[in-house]
């Protein structure tokens, strides 16, 4: 029996356009775990006012969730990734392929006109399994 999270591309679709898995298979006895929309407030509390300043904090705030349950990037399943302004895609791959590695987990990716408030350029939310 395999109780660990499987990533996978199979042969008979397309390989993915980014850094993501089209398929995610969770084990069946897992606990889920579902993370609030995170965004890219720093320690300080403050919201930079650049995007990728806004991912940095946004994958950082991830990561120490995901700490506080024992949890790293392997739990990770799915991220739906929120932004109201074009993704710098170098930058946003370094970033994410530094916390994630390959293979990836499963994403939706989409532009929108507005987050919860005006200054929030990224939202993030992350299941992840274990």
């Amino acid at each position: 029996m395999n109780n660990k999270i499987t990533r996978k591309n199979p042969i008979q679709v397309p390989s993915p356009v980014g850094n993501y898995s089209h398929l995610t298979i969770i084990p069946k006895d897992a606990t889920i775990y579902a993370l609030s929309g995170q965004i890219g407030v720093g320690v300080n509390g403050k919201l930079p006012s650049s995007l990728t300043e806004q991912v940095k904090n946004t994958l950082k705030n991830i990561q120490l969730i995901l700490e506080t349950e024992g949890l790293n990037a392997d739990n990770v399943v799915k991220a739906n990734i929120w932004a109201t302004e074009e993704i710098d895609w170098d930058d946003f791959d370094q970033q994410w392929g530094s916390m994630f590695g390959n293979p990836y987990p499963s994403m939706t990716i989409a532009y929108i006109t507005a987050l919860g408030l005006p200054d929030i350029k990224l939202e993030i939310d992350i299941w992840a399994a274990k």
